[in-house]
């Protein structure tokens, strides 16, 4: 499959949305990728989760850790489908921490599995979790890298698909998206 077949499966889906959306980084995007709309479907969640799984099978990995909540459904499919625990943090107080019970044991492979990549200040969060608890991140699978520039996370870093979204700051807004009302995905339009 290429970039084309995935933007298909995204798109019939309804997991590709076009608008004016506001990303959680606080920039806004003509588009957005609502990768729980793809993930809802048990036959694009397991081909995403295997494409993944196949691609770090041979890491060694000890636990998978996503970041809730929208990396959750697919690490666990992705640990599911490696034969290996899963688990995911959540903000608490503006930083990544673990609950639940769940542990980093010193020097555990851990792999991080997200939905998608913008500016990668999730991931960033993650990354820096994982080595206060010192495990060792082995690499780091995405569905959708749709990042606007080279972001330097890991070297064992491996997306799915690239996909072209157009991301401006608030300052920058084209004329094209100012009349459009502004969505913060996931809630009703906001007043800005």
């Amino acid at each position: 499959m290429n970039d084309k077949d995935f933007t298909e499966i995204f798109e019939k889906t309804n997991a590709l949305m076009y608008g004016h959306f506001i990303l959680s980084s606080g920039l806004r995007s003509d588009a957005y990728f609502q990768c729980a709309k793809v993930l809802q479907y048990p036959e694009y969640l397991t081909m995403f989760g295997e494409i993944l799984s196949n691609h770090f099978k041979s890491y060694s990995v000890d636990k998978v850790i996503s970041p809730a909540l929208g990396g959750i459904v697919l690490g666990t499919e992705v640990g599911r489908q490696l034969g290996v625990k899963t688990i995911f943090c959540e903000r608490i107080d503006q930083n990544m921490k673990l609950r639940r019970g769940f542990t980093i044991k010193e020097g555990e492979k851990i792999l991080i599995i997200e939905d998608v990549l913008s500016t990668g200040g999730s991931l960033k969060e993650v990354m820096k979790l994982v080595n206060h608890h010192r495990g060792t991140i082995c690499g780091i699978g995405i569905i959708v890298d749709r990042s606007s520039s080279e972001i330097d996370l890991h070297e064992e870093f491996f997306s799915v698909t690239k996909q072209v979204a157009n991301i401006f700051s608030p300052e920058d807004i084209p004329d094209s998206l100012k009349n459009i009302p502004l969505t913060k995905p996931g809630s009703k339009n906001i007043d800005v």
